[in-house]
């Protein structure tokens, strides 16, 4: 099996939050340098930058699973990924459907744009996208896998907004590919204090909002290649391939 460097938790500057560094152009340069084989594109409530960065990165080896870091109603991060631009449209309409319309404060929150590889605006989304869908984690779970996407609870080892943090715990019957944890813990350390998810596989991205954060933790993938497929049968441990924390 080949090893490959995966970053799966990255921002641009499409989220609120996200630098305004974070271009498509930028973080697929910074991505590079730091040798991350597959880049995971999550902004907050849309996808609308991922098809581009997925381009921008086939030019320079890196695969990119696109996707978004949805908000729940109970207001917990899920990272949410898919195979190809059909199916990530699809979704796309979920979340403009179960978006609540709330405009965004620029000034409170940041500018909320969408640019081309020139890095020239040529959309911005109006209303607040770190907002909630009307849309519950099991709901928005459900929806994923009936577009055979991987859903993925974020940083679950957070404070705020993590499966923990606003449930008090991880549902059993929740259908999950694998579990976040930020780079502020490992694994031990986290399973110590919740025994009962040590049979769950983890992930450990960056979560970047700004250049400099993009590969400064990453999950180490075994795989025949990179393809979604692969990677699913990595998430799971079939025929071989396998997930490993650096």
């Amino acid at each position: 099996m080949k090893k490959f460097r995966a970053d799966l938790h990255t921002h641009t500057v499409l989220s609120p939050c996200g630098d305004l560094e974070m271009s498509p152009v930028n973080i697929v340069q910074k991505a590079s340098e730091r040798a991350i084989d597959i880049l995971g594109i999550t902004d907050h409530n849309s996808t609308l930058h991922a098809p581009l960065i997925k381009e921008l990165a086939s030019r320079e080896g890196i695969m990119v699973l696109m996707g978004a870091e949805v908000t729940t109603k109970e207001e917990v991060h899920c990272l949410c990924f898919f195979e190809n631009e059909e199916l990530l449209a699809q979704f796309q309409e979920y979340l403009n459907k179960h978006l609540p319309n709330i405009p965004n404060d620029t000034d409170r929150f940041g500018y909320q744009v969408v640019v081309n590889e020139d890095e020239e605006i040529i959309d911005q989304v109006d209303c607040l996208l770190i907002s909630g869908l009307n849309q519950g984690i099991e709901e928005i779970e459900r929806k994923v896998h009936s577009l055979n996407g991987l859903f993925i609870p974020a940083h679950i080892n957070k404070t705020v907004n993590s499966v923990i943090s606003q449930l008090g715990f991880l549902p059993a019957d929740l259908k999950v590919d694998a579990l976040e944890i930020s780079q502020h813990t490992t694994k031990e350390e986290f399973v110590k204090k919740n025994k009962y998810l040590k049979n769950y596989n983890f992930i450990q991205s960056s979560d970047a909002h700004y250049i400099d954060n993009i590969g400064n933790i990453w999950t180490n993938f075994y795989m025949e290649r990179r393809s979604f497929e692969e990677i699913k049968m990595a998430l799971t441990g079939i025929e071989g391939r396998k997930i490993e924390l650096k």
